[in-house]
């Protein structure tokens, strides 16, 4: 103290109200002291009982600190930032005591709490060895404890008093003061006595932010005391009752900090601002963390009220019943009106045993038992399953008749073939169930017409697609053993109807699903098949079921692509498209009145003339089926509507003249096609799945060696025809009148207009071949001819199929002649007369038949070659 400047000295205090220098010392475990509270220290071993004998002995001072988290041997926690050892390992500048903040301490070094007389410790002072009368700047030997393995900063603390616990070990009461840091180890036996200095804290300035950030930890921990439902009002008050920054942040690392490095943090930051602003910090964190636990802990106590509320209410229903004489074990209810369904379900032998054996087992499984729920639902499907309810059917043949005329014009071949069924039922009633497939394209009634045959019938309707199937559990279900497992679409209708013998409609049966994931269409045997349909084992059930009962009806667009398996158990009936006069009279006495009922007119408000529908049947629409037809009629309907609902209520007639008004211009030209054509064009008439088409084909040469070159976005077979047409007439060449070196003279070039359309199929090496010899001949066709067939190299004209679609493209194209195969003389016959009417037939066996009809002017052929 000599060489200190008295001029520099900054003592707060004088030097003799100061604590000792040297304090013995107490080394926490778990336990992070602050400054402020009086709290309980156990002396459960030696040498913390020598430290507060010697305390009790000396003025009552104690040092209260930690060691580091090495020392202890914890690892580190990741998410909050170790203490701060830095900023105390500095000891390049040492200040005197006289220097340093010292807290204002009474020098009375008797505690007016101390008991003077207590003798617990007594009994250690015979053997506590004098502790060495040392001053500050004196040096004594460094013992066993090392600095290095304590927290620089730790907490001075006053004893209070030492008492007895119940189980014979002791406890001081000390009360912890102000930080003090630690700078030498005096000694470590019996008991470690530390040097100390006592560290300045850092205030910084009073400005706004500080202000606000410490108001803002008062708000924020007045919040938290209000959310928390176990704070009692003495920590309130004490807590509220914190003035100054440092204590209240401290206050928050002891009470909400809930990581031990965070509050070693704490006590050992001496800047006071940084404290603060953490401490906000924490408050806010722990409010967060308590305002959602609250929330989940209300949610929670809800659901519990609300269950043993429901509780309490089941109990009362029950006391009551148990009053009336009405009470039953809800498990028994419910196994009792199981065995009442199956009792009433008239199941076969082999159905009612296996339910037996189920509901017995049923009878042992606990309510709880996830298993209950799996055989319970079990026995419902057997229960509610359709086995021997039927619906009788309607044996009246006139009236079945009468509902298919009304519901469908034309179809004269379906309804024959449906009154030959209902026929066979009535003379054999244990006739198996038919398997009719409805073939056609889109549009032309094949979904309503099963509805119609069940009405006639008296029969359900249930309908599903199979369009895109590729999971074979559609059709017969799941195993049991599978987490919600049903059974298949085929016994999911049949409990939808709830009879046997219903009318199943399968849409869209050629677009089924066939990949690595399944083939439903193998599943689809089972069902289909007389021969195995009496006893259809769905994986679920796994029982036999009786399907013969049911009729079945498919429907698909192009029967070429159902498996051929599927296919040789189905009896096709073709629908084909229908001609101009069958949409007239399907419009005006189906598809006009409902769309008129349908946007809320009436026939006074709208009507719209033969002539008018024809007039959009043949501008408006191209297909084969009445889709289109209808929605035309629908926007007629519609603006119709809007027409009336902004007062037009006069009555309206829509004549041909009229159309454009609502539909707009023409979308068809018929008279495409009335020109006269050039040499090398032919028409051709093709099949699509949506009817019928007529196909320009198109020859030209150039310069080159003799190629061919096809476009179009022609198919393998339309190749084929196209490279069949060139070698026939490289090989008549000399018969046809054509130079034989053309052919190495010049590429040819074969087109077929709509190329984003994909063209395939065997009806065109006729067409090819006529118009690579008009092309080549410079000979036109005759106007208003088209054709259809393949041909052999030898020239023989093969039948083709599609005649009806082909010759209805035709009649619709303004064509007036058209060259058949002599072998589809027989396919005419079925053309409806007005067509046939309308049409010239020319039947070619041969090719040469084909150019004598087709060609212009005559060819005149080379006899010499035709001999050869």
């Amino acid at each position: 103290m000599s060489d200190v400047d008295s001029s520099a000295l900054k003592a707060l205090v004088r030097i003799a109200d100061q604590p000792p220098a040297e304090m013995p010392t107490l080394i926490l475990d778990d336990f992070v002291p602050f400054p402020g509270p009086v709290v309980p220290l156990l002396l459960d071993r030696e040498e913390r009982r020598r430290a507060v004998l010697h305390a009790r002995h000396h003025g009552g001072y104690v040092l209260l600190i930690n060691k580091t988290q090495d020392a202890e041997g914890q690892s580190d926690n990741k998410e909050t930032p170790a203490p701060n050892l830095t900023s105390f390992a500095d000891d390049t500048e040492i200040e005197t005591i006289s220097e340093i903040e010292t807290p204002k301490i009474p020098a009375d070094t008797k505690h007016p709490e101390i008991n003077q007389n207590d003798d617990s410790l007594d009994e250690l002072a015979k053997d506590e060895e004098p502790i060495p009368s040392t001053g500050l700047g004196v040096k004594v030997e460094q013992l066993p404890i090392n600095l290095a393995e304590l927290l620089p900063i730790g907490i001075i603390a006053k004893l209070v008093r030492v008492f007895p616990l119940p189980d014979g070990r002791l406890s001081a009461l000390v009360e912890l003061i102000s930080r003090a840091r630690s700078i030498e180890v005096v000694r470590s036996d019996p008991f470690a006595i530390l040097r100390i200095l006592y560290p300045v804290e850092i205030e910084g300035e009073n400005t706004e932010e500080a202000q606000a950030i410490h108001r803002q930890l008062r708000l924020k921990l007045q919040s938290f005391f209000e959310a928390h439902p176990n704070v009692s009002d003495e920590v309130k008050l004490a807590a509220m009752a914190l003035d100054k920054p440092g204590l209240m942040a401290d206050f928050v690392a002891q009470h909400l900090s809930r990581d031990f490095n965070e509050r070693l943090w704490f006590l050992n930051e001496l800047d006071i601002p940084i404290r603060v602003r953490r401490a906000l910090e924490i408050a806010i964190r722990e409010l967060d963390l308590l305002t959602i636990g609250n929330r989940i802990s209300q949610e929670i106590r809800d659901k519990v009220e609300k269950n043993q509320r429901e509780y309490f209410l089941r109990e009362q229903l029950k006391a009551i019943r148990r009053e009336l004489g009405e009470e039953k074990d809800p498990a028994k209810l419910a196994v009792s009106e199981l065995e009442k369904k199956l009792n009433e379900a008239g199941l076969p032998p082999v159905a009612r045993k296996r339910a037996d054996e189920e509901l017995k087992r049923l009878q042992l499984l606990p309510v709880e038992s996830p298993e209950h729920n799996v055989v319970r639902s079990y026995l419902d499907w057997i229960a509610m399953l359709p086995w021997s309810k039927m619906t009788a059917d309607n044996a009246d043949l006139e009236r079945a008749r009468s509902i298919l005329d009304k519901d469908h014009y034309g179809l004269d071949d379906v309804k024959e073939r449906i009154l030959e069924f209902l026929a066979v039922r009535q003379l054999n009633p244990k006739k198996a169930g038919s398997l009719l497939c409805f073939a056609g394209p889109p549009g032309v009634g094949k979904t309503s017409l099963g509805k119609s045959i069940a009405n006639a019938l008296g029969r359900e309707f249930y309908r599903f697609s199979v369009g895109g199937m590729r999971d074979e559990a559609e059709i017969k279900g799941h195993r049991r053993t599978y987490v919600g497992a049903m059974p298949g679409r085929i016994l999911q209708g049949l409990k939808q109807v709830a009879t046997a013998n219903p009318v199943f409609m399968l849409d869209e049966l050629d677009k089924i699903g066939n990949d690595w994931r399944g083939d439903p269409s193998s599943a689809l045997l089972e069902v289909l098949d007389p021969a195995q349909n009496n006893a259809f084992n769905d994986h679920y059930l796994d029982l036999p079921f009786d399907l013969s009962r049911v009729m079945f009806i498919a429907t698909v667009n192009v029967k070429t692509e159902v498996p051929d398996a599927l296919r040789d158990r189905l009896e096709i009936i073709d629908l084909p498209g229908y001609i101009p006069e069958e949409k007239l009279e399907i419009a005006a006495r189906y598809l006009l009145p409902r769309q008129r009922v349908d946007a809320g007119l009436t026939k006074t408000r709208l009507s719209v003339s033969r002539s008018a529908i024809m007039r959009i049947t043949r501008e408006y629409t191209h297909e084969a089926g009445v889709r289109e037809l209808e929605r035309q009629m629908a926007r007629i309907c519609r603006k119709r509507a809007a027409e009336v609902v902004k007062g037009n209520h006069d009555k309206m007639r829509i004549g041909p003249e009229e159309v454009p008004t609502y539909l707009g211009p023409p979308k068809i030209q018929p008279d495409r096609i009335e020109r006269r054509l050039k040499s090398g064009v032919v028409l051709g008439l093709a099949w699509t799945p949506v009817g019928g088409d007529v196909l320009f084909i198109e020859a030209t040469s150039m310069s080159g060696k003799g190629g061919l070159r096809l476009t179009g976005q022609l198919g393998e077979v339309m190749s084929e025809s196209a490279n069949l047409a060139l070698s026939y007439v490289r090989t008549h060449a000399e018969s046809l009148q054509i130079d034989p070196s053309i052919f190495d003279q010049k590429d040819l070039h074969v087109h077929f207009p709509a190329g984003a359309v994909k063209k395939d199929g065997p009806s065109a090496g006729v067409t090819i071949t006529t118009a690579l010899i008009s092309l080549l001949t410079n000979r036109s066709i005759k106007p208003h001819l088209a054709m259809t067939g393949e041909m052999t190299l030898r020239g023989e004209v093969l039948p083709v199929g599609g005649i009806r679609e082909k010759v209805v493209a035709a009649r619709r194209s303004g064509i007036r002649t058209v060259i058949l195969p002599e072998r589809n003389r027989a396919d005419v016959e079925e053309i409806p007369d007005e067509v046939r009417r309308s049409v010239n037939f020319i039947y070619a066996a041969v090719f040469d038949d084909v150019l004598k009809a087709a060609l212009a002017t005559k060819l005149q052929k080379n006899e010499k070659f035709s001999k050869k």
